[in-house]
């Protein structure tokens, strides 16, 4: 195993996943804002699943979405 090709590959998988995550929750946020189904306010609980068949890897990380400084659940 090459660990400087190992760590480049984990780098730009990241990279693409945390670009791509961040396009989706944006319209995903304007796209409710303007159905009215949230407010722009809240703070929104989520939750991102990394799968990876091959190692049997399943891992979920917990956290939120604010949409406003301070802003409640």
């Amino acid at each position: 195993m090459n660990e400087d090709e190992l760590n480049i590959s984990i780098r730009k998988f990241l990279k693409m996943v945390g670009v791509n995550s961040q396009r989706e929750i944006e319209h995903a946020v304007a796209r409710a804002v303007r159905e009215g189904t949230i407010t722009g306010t809240e703070t929104l609980p989520a939750r991102m699943t990394l799968e990876i068949a091959g190692l049997r890897l399943k891992a979920e990380f917990d956290g939120e979405i604010r949409l406003e400084p301070g802003a409640a659940p």
